[in-house]
């Protein structure tokens, strides 16, 4: 039902007219009581019950008015009010018949039912506690209110009263009725205090009980002292309460805070909300010692009221006693276990691992990994990948069983720990892992069920803890992973060693730049028909200290996986624009070309990097070429492509690197600016053996390239039939060992005044 429904008032049997002549009746009361005119007593009666049933009408249009989480509410109240205006009735039948004050049990009785119906109201508003515990434990605390002002009221109204005047059962409960106030007051602080946001109709309805309340009260001390008469001005009170719970009808919920539904975390409480209920119980005790009398007895009521409230308290404390155990057992459900699978999360796996360790059996990690996990997410959203993780906890559960205790780490990566007397072998757990969490009929088309990687390690005496022992299953599963997904592994020495040397190149790579570790160089490429040097191939290498000098393909993967790509490529383009300024001394028209990586691209500093190489060496643009791999290219966005263009425009050329390796597409050397191609050697290779599809292959590629009006290089010559093949298929350069291989700037530079590298 929508808040729309809610909106204030339009009510179909009691609208404004009905609140303002409630309001006339309540103000002509008042004037008539004041006055002490003739049958006041009568007029009291009658605008309390006028004024109390309008009330209930308008809680029942409320009732039907307001979204179903309300409708409780309202229809309490609407009982109560009508309890009410009969107990008023009741009240002055009894009353015109000859009692002046009829506390009888009827009369009792309705009233003692609407102060039930309004406090369970006041518990199932939308702002009051939804379990039954603190449905509980917030009446227990407007009970705690209530008795301990007992003593207090004793001492401020009762004091000088014998115990003779307070014998009638009846009457002595009719000088409860300000506690119950005070409870029912205490409650509704409790329920919208602080922390929530504020209904306006309980401000109302709050101001209505502390009116009534303060009412109850001064009617009691008149009774005692046996001063109150019917009509008294303080009569107007009820009516004035009762049209209060009038007007709050009129006001809707909070914007969307009328689901039950809601989930929310709720806010804590402040300080004073906690030390409500006892704050009275310090006033309680010294009234209970003021309240002796000079024999040393204490007043019945007196005593009955704090025997009631030490009961209460108890019976309170009994109650939070219960709650903290629950909360003790929902922290560590929170602190062991994962949420969203309901398996023990990595802490839990972890503790259990140790004290298996420390067992002296055999144990064993199988560790799982999901491949394309955040494909899911991409593609589905979150809710599909918890789904997907949900519905492999539920597999893996089935699948394992009782040997071996499932958990999940973190993101998709779950872990099983085998130990002490295993029923079967990790390898075999494995497997039977690898089969459950294959797609079931329709899974494989809907694209949410990715595969599974496994990684397996047994404890032994190479591990000297946990963390060992985890690290080697991580190896493992990386070990599936690069097997091609949906395999497990199990940790070998040799994966251990690889991994582990991966691990030291990564750190000294990331010392390589700043300490001068690498070095440079150059590959010539010849123009085919001349034989003479037109370019040469930057190609960075690596001094390793220990290793001696490491090839591009050894480190430059792992420089792309860590981001160390970027220092290396800013590097390599300033070293190589400030050789290529060398050698045009000689050669003035030889130019260099250095190869991007694919992530360098995609920042938009590229440009300014390229441009301040060339500055800081005086090298022309048209002296530098940039070489992309095309499948870098064609994965890149619109602004990599306009980045490219802004190079091209500035006069540096755009080679594409290994054509023909990539997704070769002709729609995209349209897009980009490219201005030459280089043939990979994969097809250079098989042309000096007679191999007519490299031939054509090769071929196709220099008309596509001649079409597009694009140089064309072919890359890895190195014997005098693949030189001969290349230059009649009409290839305008070349580069491989057949014209040099690559070396360092002093040895290049007698290369460039070489006439021919064709002979």
């Amino acid at each position: 039902m929508s808040l729309a429904v809610a909106a204030p008032a339009r009510h179909p049997l009691a609208g404004r007219v009905g609140l303002v002549a409630a309001a006339v009746v309540v103000l002509g009361e008042m004037v008539w009581l004041v006055a002490a005119l003739p049958g006041a007593a009568l007029v009291s009666d009658l605008g309390a019950m006028a004024v109390s049933s309008w009330a209930a009408v308008l809680c029942v249009g409320a009732a039907r008015r307001h979204p179903l989480a309300l409708r409780r509410f309202w229809g309490l109240l609407a009982v109560t009010m009508v309890l009410a205006a009969l107990g008023r009735a009741v009240w002055t039948v009894e009353r015109l018949g000859g009692i002046d004050l009829p506390h009888t049990p009827l009369v009792g009785a309705l009233f003692a039912a609407g102060i039930v119906t309004g406090t369970a109201a006041l518990l199932c508003s939308r702002a009051g506690p939804r379990s039954l515990v603190g449905q509980a434990r917030t009446l227990l605390d407007g009970v705690i209110v209530a008795l301990a002002l007992i003593p207090v009221g004793w001492v401020v109204v009762f004091r000088d009263l014998a115990d003779a005047d307070l014998s009638d059962p009846l009457r002595t409960f009719g000088l409860l009725y300000p506690m119950f106030d005070l409870m029912q007051l205490t409650i509704l602080v409790a329920v919208a205090g602080p922390g929530r946001q504020m209904w306006r109709a309980l401000t109302v309805i709050g101001a209505g009980l502390a009116i009534r309340a303060g009412a109850d009260a001064v009617y009691v001390s008149l009774v005692a002292h046996g001063s109150y008469v019917a009509g008294h001005p303080v009569d107007v009170c009820w009516p004035l309460s009762y049209l209060l719970v009038g007007l709050a009808t009129r006001y809707p919920p909070p914007g969307g805070a009328a689901s039950e539904d809601d989930a929310g975390e709720s806010p804590l409480p402040p300080w004073w909300r906690v030390a409500l209920p006892y704050l009275p119980v310090g006033g309680a005790i010294v009234a209970v010692m003021m309240s002796r009398r000079p024999t040393g007895q204490t007043p019945h009521l007196v005593f009955i009221g704090m025997m009631a409230l030490l009961g209460v308290l108890a019976l309170r404390q009994g109650l939070a006693a219960n709650e903290n155990l629950r909360l003790v057992a929902r922290l560590r459900r929170l602190a062991y276990s994962d949420q969203l699978t309901g398996l023990p999360n990595r802490l839990t796996f972890i503790r259990r691992l140790r004290r298996a360790l420390r067992e002296d059996g055999p144990v064993a990690v199988v560790l799982l990994d999901l491949d394309g996990f955040k494909q899911v997410n991409d593609r589905f959203g979150h809710a599909a990948g918890d789904r997907l993780l949900t519905t492999t906890a539920e597999r893996m559960r089935d699948a394992v069983g009782p040997d071996g205790m499932i958990a999940r780490l973190g993101g998709d990566e779950f872990a099983v720990l085998v130990a002490g007397d295993r029923p079967v072998p990790p390898e075999r757990l494995a497997v039977r892992l690898l089969a459950a969490l294959e797609p079931l009929p329709g899974e494989e088309d809907l694209g949410v069920h990715p595969s599974a990687s496994i990684g397996i390690a047994e404890y032994g005496p190479q591990h000297s803890s946990h963390t060992d022992l985890l690290r080697d299953a991580d190896i493992a599963m990386y070990a599936a992973k690069a097997a091609g997904k949906s395999a497990w592994r199990t940790c070998t020495p040799q994966l251990r060693e690889s991994a582990v040397g991966r691990a030291e190149l990564i750190a000294d790579l990331r010392r390589a730049v700043d300490e001068g570790q690498l070095l440079m160089e150059f590959q010539p490429i010849v123009d085919l028909a001349t034989g003479t040097v037109r370019s040469a191939e930057a190609l960075v290498r690596w001094r390793h200290p220990r290793l001696g000098v490491l090839p591009p393909a050894r480190f430059l993967p792992l420089a792309e996986e860590t981001g160390l790509i970027l220092a290396i490529d800013r590097w390599v383009i300033h070293e190589a624009c400030r050789a290529a300024a060398t050698w045009r001394e000689r050669a003035p028209e030889v130019t260099v070309a250095v190869n991007i990586a694919a992530t360098h691209l995609c920042r938009p500093d590229l440009i300014a990097t390229v441009t301040g190489a060339m500055g800081a060496a005086g090298l022309p643009p048209r002296a530098l070429t940039l070489e992309l791999t095309e499948s870098a290219l064609i994965e890149g966005s619109e602004a990599v492509l306009d980045r490219l263009a802004q190079l091209r425009d500035l006069g540096i050329r755009i080679a594409i690197d290994d054509f023909g390796t990539g997704y070769s597409s002709l729609s995209y050397l349209h897009r980009i600016p490219a201005t030459e191609l280089k043939i990979d050697r994969s097809f250079v290779s098989r042309l000096g053996v007679g191999d007519a599809r490299a031939y054509a292959t090769v071929e196709m590629v220099n008309r596509l390239a001649g079409a597009f009006d694009l140089a064309v290089v072919a890359e890895g010559v190195e014997t005098g039939a693949q030189h001969a093949a290349v230059t009649a298929i009409g290839c305008r350069q070349g580069q491989g060992w057949r014209y040099g291989r690559p070396t360092a700037l002093p040895d290049l530079l007698p290369a460039l005044a070489q006439e021919s590298f064709t002979n």
